[in-house]
């Protein structure tokens, strides 16, 4: 069993319940779902999710790539797009955001096991390396 926590933001319900038995046939915890943005961030906050799986399009004023900016920034919680939507113009706003995956919907689960580990495995490299940065910054500031 793994111990990866995962948030979706999906609007769609019968597909937001569709991917939680998924996630959960793989082995992955859900431990939140939301369908707007206001929402999904203030899930974030309260249950700390590991990883995002985040729709372009949702509910509410705030789509997909302005919610998972919020979350990307102000939580430092990776996400990975899942949605129907890859032209260029939505795929140049998503890159802002710095997304550790981009999934197109229809999806296979191997695809979404492989994006979901190797985003979890960067977002460790990552964290490592900030880790890293600040002891080296203290040392020399000493």
């Amino acid at each position: 069993m793994s111990d990866t926590r995962i948030m979706i933001v999906e609007d769609e319900r019968i597909v937001a319940k569709d991917l939680q038995f998924r996630l959960q046939g793989l082995g992955y915890q859900v431990v939140a779902m939301a369908s707007e943005g206001h929402d999904a961030i203030s899930k974030a906050k309260a249950t700390q999710p590991n990883l995002v799986l985040m729709d372009i399009r949702i509910e509410g004023n705030m789509d997909g790539i302005q919610t998972a900016e919020v979350v990307r920034s102000e939580l430092d919680i990776p996400v990975i797009f899942l949605t129907a939507y890859a032209d260029q113009a939505t795929l140049a706003r998503a890159k802002i955001t710095e997304p550790f995956g981009y999934i197109l919907k229809p999806f296979e689960e191997r695809e979404l096991q492989s994006t979901i580990e190797i985003a979890m495995y960067r977002h460790r490299a990552e964290q490592k390396l900030r880790d890293n940065e600040r002891r080296y910054r203290h040392l020399v500031d000493y």
